[in-house]
């Protein structure tokens, strides 16, 4: 996502710097194209007005942050830093108050869409952040995403992108499971889908999970461990709240078990494999039948 990011926004003239975890081959292109590497978080705070964070999770969003070498090593009052990542909503409510001591805004604004649509920035963005800070920072958004939406004050971004991220992997679920049923009760999974495509039950979601159907498990690019952090924090969220999620247990329980199956690294609609080996259906094409 962030390559897809950085490229628009260079293409859209704004002056980029970047920082490299190992290696910089997936960035090549972008320092040739002008971007320049900083050999921190720090020193990406000394040179920049505006820093973007796309990470795995809170864990690397903090890491970013904190420390000798990170980004309030190096900041000055007036910096925004934009966590572009999912992230748990109580470890960014504490990173916005030490940015604020620091006269620093950490603003959430989580994306939506693949690394698709990043490349062609046509990212969903979605925006928790006050009304001068979002005025500040929605032209920049615009340079990499196609749909910015301003969903509330500071937090508020998180917190839609967990819920989002829950109804998706819901129905990720669901359609693996309800496969599963269907193949050992002997009906034809790809009727179910033709019923399912004409009606109020369809969705991009599902369309990605049939594909299985044809052998195609990448229809949804998104790794399985990923989701199931984003359901994690979904429902330590709720837990917080004191809300009972009991269908949001059942989808990280179902993600955990995929997970534990040695699914985690690959993508969502490997959760049809997984009710394979659970149930003993045969849903995907095997080579040669």
């Amino acid at each position: 996502m962030g390559h897809g990011m950085a490229r628009n926004l260079i293409a859209n003239g704004h002056q980029l710097h970047l920082t490299v975890h190992r290696n910089t081959e997936r960035v090549a292109d972008l320092l040739a194209a002008g971007a320049q590497r900083a050999g921190s978080p720090a020193a990406l705070a000394a040179a920049c007005e505006v820093v973007f964070i796309c990470v795995t999770g809170s864990p690397q969003v903090e890491g970013v942050i904190r420390g000798p070498l990170g980004l309030l090593a190096g900041a000055t009052p007036g910096l925004l830093i934009v966590d572009c990542s999912t992230s748990e909503p109580d470890s960014t409510t504490a990173l916005r108050a030490e940015c604020a001591a620091a006269g620093v805004v950490l603003v959430d604004a989580p994306l939506a869409r693949t690394p698709v649509e990043a490349e062609a920035g046509k990212l969903n963005v979605m925006v928790g952040a006050d009304a001068a800070v979002f005025a500040r920072l929605e032209p920049i958004l615009h340079g990499f995403a196609e749909n910015v939406f301003h969903v509330g004050g500071p937090g508020a971004g998180h917190v839609i992108k967990l819920l989002n991220n829950f109804i998706a992997q819901a129905i990720c679920t669901a359609t693996a499971e309800a496969f599963a049923v269907g193949q050992r009760a002997g009906v034809d999974l790809r009727q179910l889908v033709a019923l399912i495509s004409k009606g109020a039950v369809n969705s991009g979601l599902f369309q990605a999970m049939a594909k299985t159907l044809d052998g195609d498990l990448d229809g949804l690019k998104f790794e399985l461990d990923n989701a199931r952090k984003d359901i994690r924090y979904y429902t330590h969220l709720a837990e917080n709240l004191a809300v009972p999620t009991v269908v949001g247990e059942a989808v990280h329980q179902s993600l955990a078990l995929a997970s534990a199956l040695g699914f985690g690294a690959r993508y969502v609609p490997s959760l049809v494999q997984a009710q394979e080996r659970l149930t003993g259906a045969v849903i995907v094409p095997r080579s040669g039948g």
